[in-house]
């Protein structure tokens, strides 16, 4: 299950930088998608994949004796779905705007300091 995880985070990370190499802005956005869903899962992955053992300590003990799911991991993530959703709606609504005053989603053609498109 790890190595289809580690797979998977890797293709998600060359996809995304991938599509943040491109000359459009739509696949800048969607390449920045890709890269923060990798990271997430690679935190995921970092905090150990345990099936059924929730991190609950009974009443009568003090401690963990056997294994346990690591919830700061999950925490992490779920902050960074968020931030990255503000993030990418943030950016979604630059390039609407953008695209909306030049007419144009290609970044090359965005280079340029004159002010004509007012």
């Amino acid at each position: 299950m790890e190595l289809l995880l580690v797979i998977l985070i890797g293709l998600l990370y060359a996809a995304g930088i991938y599509m943040m190499l491109r000359r459009s802005m739509v696949k800048l956005i969607l390449g920045l998608i890709l890269l923060g869903n990798g990271a997430n899962m690679l935190i995921f992955l970092l905090g150990r994949i345990v099936k059924g053992k929730p991190p609950i300590i009974d009443s009568a003990e003090k401690m963990f004796t056997e294994i346990y799911a690591d919830p700061v991991p999950q925490a992490l993530i779920l902050t960074a779905i968020v931030i990255s959703f503000g993030l990418q709606s943030f950016a979604i609504i630059l390039v609407k705007r953008a695209y909306k005053i030049t007419d144009t989603d290609d970044l090359d053609e965005l280079n340029t300091t004159d002010e004509i498109y007012e």
